[in-house]
């Protein structure tokens, strides 16, 4: 069936879903960082972060397999698989973050996250940037103004400009800068007071991925959340997409310098597989059990659970956390070269394998070079590489590959680049 049959029957069938690139692909296959279009043509995967491990990794596969053919059932018999993830799973964070909650989005997640803190807090006023996305649910769409012109007509959410030391709020620079943002933390929870309603916490992307990973002044999550917790909030760090090794650290709070009271996780816990979960102070979700009966049918069935053990199991294996550190430093040190040659490239940022490159008209003005950064995306989709864009301005060029992406492929990502600026 060719592309234009397919694109009119998404639309008759499932209305005007978003779609990737001017020309939209029809992908049949995945394997490692490739993926393999309808034609026989392969693409390198820079943008997908969902098949963590790599795409249809065979060790995932086979823990699916088997547990699917063994038993999958919802958690409310005893099985070990869920116990034993579950161990394995908070070892890995924060030691006063010691209980968890299995879902099955990142959205559900957050949502979950949203009732656990005003369940503890007595509050319901909830401070976001004002650039994020927290998914898709009714209470997490009021806090995800990224697609509604950076505001929020909820009552009882406050945004607040996101951190950012390229294009710093009037011009400040070091300490002054962190001051600034932290009055507008302040200045959020005081209007809440003035409105009557009682606040229950901050949530964050911890390296405001949406936000086009902006360089975060100094000390700013760790002196925010203690203003969050003086006001009697909580702390939320969204790791849908921070967690789980991809900045070169296990969780993005972590390089952030703070520690938060709950996490949310989901995106690439499966490798593809709907997994998610929450994890939180072990007092936090004990006085949530007791006062809510809350129960989700496929959070943590045995067959998750054994898929996301089996993306523990690789990781570890693999060495990939490493893996991702050292060859994100790599990338990021051949754009710095490229950088050199080019003056659209106005910054380059980001941990590991979360990679930014911002795209300006000269470094000078730094004018957001918009329709540059879109032609870049979609010649280089023609080249046969992946990635997108994201940030204030649609000018960030995203990259995000699986794990396993390794040298050679950024050289080629970097070449093909390099190629495309000087075509266009």
């Amino acid at each position: 069936m060719d592309r234009e049959t397919l694109i009119a029957r998404r639309r008759r069938l499932l209305g005007d879903a978003p779609l990737f690139y001017d020309e939209p692909l029809h992908i049949v296959r995945g394997e490692g960082v490739w993926l393999y279009a309808a034609d026989g043509r392969r693409y390198l995967d820079c943008y997908n972060n969902v098949p963590h491990v790599g795409h249809c990794h065979p060790r995932v596969v086979e823990a699916l397999t088997r547990q699917a053919a063994t038993l999958n059932v919802h958690t409310r018999y005893l099985h070990e698989t869920i116990l034993d993830y579950s161990e394995r799973l908070l070892e890995t964070l924060h030691e006063s973050l010691s209980k968890v909650m299995y879902v099955c989005t990142g959205s559900e997640a957050n949502d979950q996250a949203l009732r656990i803190a005003r369940h503890a807090s007595g509050g319901r006023g909830i401070i976001c940037t004002n650039l994020t996305y927290h998914g898709n649910t009714a209470a997490v769409d009021a806090i995800s103004p990224l697609f509604y012109g950076r505001v929020t007509p909820h009552p009882d959410v406050r945004t607040i400009p996101y951190p950012d030391s390229y294009r710093p709020r009037d011009g400040l620079a070091g300490a002054a800068l962190t001051e600034a943002y932290l009055a507008e933390v302040a200045a959020a929870i005081e209007s809440f007071a003035q409105a009557g309603v009682p606040f229950a916490g901050l949530i964050v992307c911890s390296i405001f991925a949406n936000e086009g990973l902006p360089d975060v002044p100094p000390g700013f999550m760790e002196r925010a959340s203690a203003l969050v917790r003086a006001a009697g909030g909580l702390v939320i760090a969204d790791e849908v997409q921070a967690g789980f090794g991809r900045t070169g650290q296990m969780w993005g709070y972590e390089l952030m310098g703070f520690t938060p009271d709950i996490v949310t996780m989901g995106k690439p816990m499966g490798n593809g597989h709907p997994v998610a979960a929450v994890v939180a102070r072990g007092e936090l979700i004990d006085a949530f059990r007791r006062d809510v009966m809350y129960f989700n049918t496929f959070g943590g069935n045995p067959v998750s659970c054994a898929v996301a053990a089996a993306v523990l199991d690789v990781m570890e294996d693999e060495g990939l956390i490493e893996h991702a550190r050292v060859t994100g430093d790599y990338v990021r040190e051949r754009l710095g070269e490229l950088a050199a040659r080019d003056e659209r490239i106005g910054d380059i940022r980001g941990h590991g394998l979360w990679i930014g490159v911002e795209l300006v008209h000269d470094r000078g003005s730094r004018e957001p070079a918009t329709d540059l950064t879109r032609r870049v995306v979609n010649t280089m989709k023609e080249r046969g590489i992946l990635m997108n864009r994201i940030g204030e301005f649609d000018n960030v060029l995203k990259m995000r590959p699986p794990m396993p992406f390794a040298r050679e492929h950024a050289d080629l990502v970097v070449d093909a680049l390099d190629e495309v600026l000087r075509a266009l």
